[in-house]
């Protein structure tokens, strides 16, 4: 409400306003790192607007490996804000602004939903354009009048389109918004994901150190939600049997299970208790960028709703992801590699962008309604399909 109120007074003082032409773009996106991947188009067109030179990112430290990934924006037109504590965050963003500052972007691009904090950072970079979603008379949490072109939320769009709409904002007449006559396009298929030379070997050789011979069928296995939503989680019980029987049926295959340095305990139970030895473990053990090469070796990932089914998307992998508590409709990865399952139940989905993504739900049935079953004939056909493919090439 302050920067609100101190943004007005700047207007009516006759402060640095809208409009000029735009040869620099600051894209805002803190977190969710499978959304950025979403925002590749977005990103894309923005280069093609203003150079790659003149498009920088600004990502929590944690996240800054996506936009690495994409490989969009130059390494160091990245910006991070450290989040190891508060007092550690609120020095680093006062440290980013500041730079960011005396660069004097012409627009910033915020592709939070409905945060405060990244309204309150895009105004505070001082950037003459500023694009951002708005409540206006619809629901969702209020985040202050601080964008020039507040562009309204649709629902109905998938993310990948929405964020493209934020950079086709930039060529609208601030005072019509709500109104924004455009048509985003539909997202083209992600570019793949190119290792460096030695890091498929290398990866290679910590597969070998878990007994997985050099040649095998790799399926991966994310059986993480992260704590953000633990909703989304499928029973863990579910992937030990998905498991157990894909190894029966494939007796040439390797699951691996994936996850997080402060999972792996958990995660390295699950692969135990699948009970054969061709199902490991590698949670924690690698990077992300690890993770994405792996995906490039493995033949299938099965993932709840996360930031790696984002990640496998940019490789040749297929990935079966288990959507509940919110909606492939909008959040799946593009691309015919791309295999959602969703039950559709009536309270599903339950969080979105308007509520902040919070729920009164304490039973996640929207995931204990995709069986076993449903998943392992979705995987058995991947599997078969890429075996019939490889046969017809040699």
């Amino acid at each position: 409400m302050l920067l609100t109120l101190l943004r007005r007074a700047g207007d009516l003082l006759g402060g640095r306003g809208p409009g000029g032409p735009v040869r620099s773009i600051l894209f805002l996106k803190l977190a969710e790192q499978g959304s950025t991947v979403l925002a590749h188009e977005a990103v894309r067109q923005a280069v093609e607007r203003v150079g790659r030179g003149n498009v920088h990112f600004l990502v929590f430290e944690e996240n800054r490996f996506v936009v690495d990934l994409i490989g969009l924006v130059p390494p160091a037109n990245v910006f991070t804000i450290r989040t190891r504590s508060a007092a550690s965050m609120a020095a680093s963003a006062l440290g980013v602004l500041s730079a960011i500052r005396r660069r004097r972007f012409d627009a910033c691009i915020d592709m939070e939903f409905f945060a405060r904090f990244s309204a309150a950072i895009a105004y505070l970079t001082g950037a003459r354009n500023r694009v951002g979603f708005h409540v206006y008379f619809g629901e969702g949490p209020y985040r202050g009048d601080l964008m020039t072109h507040r562009v309204l939320y649709n629902a109905h769009l998938h993310t990948s389109r929405t964020f493209t709409s934020l950079v086709l904002a930039l060529d609208a007449d601030p005072a019509r918004f709500p109104t924004l006559g455009v048509v985003p396009p539909v997202s083209p298929p992600l570019p793949e994901f190119r290792p460096r030379p030695e890091e498929a070997p290398e990866l290679l050789r910590m597969l070998a150190e878990l007994g997985v011979p050099r040649g095998a069928r790799l399926i991966v296995l994310n059986a993480n939600a992260g704590d953000m939503l633990p909703l989304r989680r499928w029973d863990p019980a579910n992937y030990v049997a998905l498991a157990a029987r894909l190894l029966s049926d494939f007796p040439g295959a390797w699951a691996v299970f994936t996850g997080s340095p402060e999972e792996a305990p958990r995660i390295a139970e699950i692969a135990r208790s699948v009970g054969s030895p061709r199902s490991v473990c590698i949670a924690g053990r690698t990077t992300l960028r690890q993770l994405v090469v792996l995906f490039g070796l493995a033949e299938v990932l099965v993932t709840n709703d996360s930031g790696p089914a984002h990640f496998a998307a940019l490789t040749g992998i297929d990935v079966v992801a288990l959507f509940g508590p919110e909606t492939p409709l909008l959040f799946a990865a593009p691309g015919p590699r791309n295999h959602a399952v969703w039950a559709g139940i009536a309270c599903s989905p339950c969080v979105n962008a308007f509520n902040n993504r919070q729920t009164a739900c304490r039973d996640n049935v929207c995931m204990k309604a995709i069986s076993v079953d449903q998943v392992h004939g979705i995987v058995v056909g991947i599997l078969n399909s890429r075996a019939a493919a490889a046969a017809s090439k040699g």
